[in-house]
């Protein structure tokens, strides 16, 4: 007999109560989804993440004491296998920036659709970084805020970054930052999936960038990204393997 598919394990963290029950509630929906720990706090969060181990842990990004972005770095540290999603809200664009080198493998927006809370869970427990389009969008204008030449020149430096990207490498960017897994970027491709690992780990280090959602948003200045309908998807966590 086929055993029915384990359900992801999810941890939720926000210091506001309504919140924590409206995230419980969307996730109570998906019968393959399972909330296994709720915290208040940054601190709360880590423990909980140590004794439950879950699949994931969506956070606040800003909570008091122990803050997302610190706590989801020493649950990077801690707990490599648990996955870390940012839940943030508009006018937040800094700490958005701050996750990105921070750990968070998602980042979603709080005033969002159940549906996208629900496939950035999904996406990141497969081991993918999710960059909701309105994150993605934000990102990219709050780092051309300097004005129209300030954007120009920073989608020109984008572009000559992926320039120097071998043109596989340049698909499999594309991909990444369009919404594929590395085994699904393998399968269009055609190619074996650890050679899709290998590009990516060199479009890392050639773009000189340290994660994946990193890697997204200079696909995204350079406008490689196209006929996207639904978020960016990264494959791989940060901070994991490639």
């Amino acid at each position: 007999m086929t055993q029915p598919p384990t359900a992801v394990r999810v941890l939720i963290a926000d210091d506001e109560p309504m919140i924590r029950a409206g995230v419980r509630a969307v996730l109570a929906a998906d019968p393959g989804l399972e909330v296994v720990a709720e915290a208040a706090d940054g601190h709360q969060a880590v423990d909980l993440v140590l004794r439950h181990r879950p699949d994931v842990a969506v956070l606040d990004i800003r909570m008091p004491g122990l803050g997302g972005i610190e706590a989801a770095a020493e649950i990077r540290r801690a707990a490599p296998a648990t996955g870390v999603v940012m839940l943030t809200t508009f006018g937040e664009d800094d700490y958005i920036l701050r996750a990105l080198s921070g750990g968070a493998a998602g980042f979603l927006i709080k005033s969002g659709e159940p549906e996208e809370l629900i496939a950035g869970i999904r996406a990141v427990a497969d081991g993918a970084a999710y960059l909701s389009p309105k994150v993605a969008a934000r990102v990219v204008a709050h780092l051309a805020a300097g004005g129209a030449g300030a954007a120009a020149a920073r989608r020109t430096a984008a572009r000559e970054r992926v320039q120097a990207l071998t043109a596989r490498e340049r698909d499999v960017l594309a991909h990444l930052g369009g919404g594929l897994s590395n085994g699904r970027i393998a399968r269009r491709l055609r190619v074996a999936e650890g050679t899709v690992k290998g590009h990516v780990s060199s479009i890392l280090a050639r773009l000189g960038v340290e994660n994946r959602a990193a890697a997204a948003v200079v696909a995204h200045e350079a406008g490689i990204v196209g006929g996207v309908s639904g978020a960016g998807v990264v494959p791989k966590r940060p901070g994991g393997a490639s």
